[in-house]
């Protein structure tokens, strides 16, 4: 919780530290989090005699995966020719079969393809024996899993780490839950990101459990503020919003995109990283707190020296300081 925070609200920022976002949370505030652990989800893999990397993605079956074929460990772009039939040998004599790209089959120089898995007992098992974190070229040396999780990581199932809420410490949680800020946790597995601008996220499982549903219908009744710690618990919570902002138990695959066309209908803030402003993610962040507000959070950042990625600094974006009934 030693990393820097912005809080951005309409016509101000504040730069302080993460220890202290309790002085900008009010008693009856929601912060609705991220349950998924990271997997170590990057294989070193072999196509042919040349050694990949290979990024588990998300389990559409027991031996039907999503993966990304990268040429090495930190490569800064997927391998552009693969094709299905392809067999791609893994540690321990174990392989996959690519079947088809996706989201959907003949896609040409797809990032992602679904695939056969021919692993012998539980995939994820198999990760946890002869995986690592997924680790991009910003990133200078490799973390053990521990450093890819949250404190509130409870399911594994990410392959990505749930980076917004890195900075809580388990006494920090404490301290808030104290002061009156009630926590609920949602689970969505986030699959593996794209650095190319303009690729729409992929569809990814998630679950609102029923108590996190009636928590967050419950502070929007009585005037409390529903923050979303990241994007992922942003895109989950209001994939389970029906029409009038009403949350219920859902669980499922959500392919939600929020944008100027689906604005959100329950989160009134939202904390977050700072990363490249790529379009779905920028249209998510504009979509909660507003181009306007985003766009000066974002200069300040940069003028201030905020550090990028998931090991980086944080905001939190409040672009109504208190809701109003």
């Amino acid at each position: 919780d030693g990393v820097k925070l912005m809080v951005a609200t309409p016509g101000r920022v504040v730069h302080s530290r993460f220890a202290e976002i309790g002085d900008h949370l009010a008693p009856g505030d929601l912060l609705v989090v991220n349950n998924s652990a990271t997997l170590p989800a990057a294989v070193d893999g072999v196509r042919g005699v040349t050694p990949i990397a290979v990024h588990f993605s998300a389990a559409l079956n027991d031996r039907v995966w999503i993966v990304e074929l990268r040429p090495a460990t930190n490569a800064t772009a997927h391998l552009p020719d693969v094709e299905p039939g392809e067999r791609i040998g893994l540690p321990d004599g174990a392989a996959l079969t690519v079947i088809a790209s996706h989201p959907r089959p003949g896609l040409a120089g797809s990032r992602l393809w679904t695939s056969r898995l021919a692993i012998e007992g539980d995939v994820t098992s198999y990760l946890y024996r002869h995986g690592r974190p997924i680790r991009y070229s910003y990133v200078p040396r490799l973390w053990p899993l521990s450093s890819y999780q949250t404190v509130f990581a409870r399911h594994p199932g990410s392959a990505e780490m749930a980076s917004a809420a890195r900075p809580f410490s388990a006494e920090l949680v404490t301290s808030l839950v104290a002061a009156g800020v009630v926590i609920a946790p949602i689970t969505l597995h986030a699959g593996v990101s794209s650095a190319e601008q303009g690729e729409p996220p992929v569809a990814e499982p998630f679950e609102v459990p029923p108590a996190t549903a009636r928590l967050i219908n419950l502070t929007r009744a009585s005037g409390g503020r529903v923050i979303a710690v990241g994007t992922t618990a942003t895109r989950a919570a209001e994939s389970a919003a029906d029409l009038d902002g009403t949350v219920h138990a859902a669980a499922g695959w959500t392919d939600l995109v929020l944008g100027p066309g689906r604005l959100p209908r329950v989160v009134d803030g939202l904390i977050t990283g700072w990363h490249d402003a790529s379009t779905s993610h920028l249209l998510l962040l504009e979509a909660v707190a507003g181009p306007a507000l985003v766009g000066a959070a974002y200069r300040e950042a940069i003028e201030a020296g905020y550090l990028w990625h998931e090991f980086g600094d944080s905001a939190l974006l409040l672009p109504n300081p208190r809701r109003s009934h």
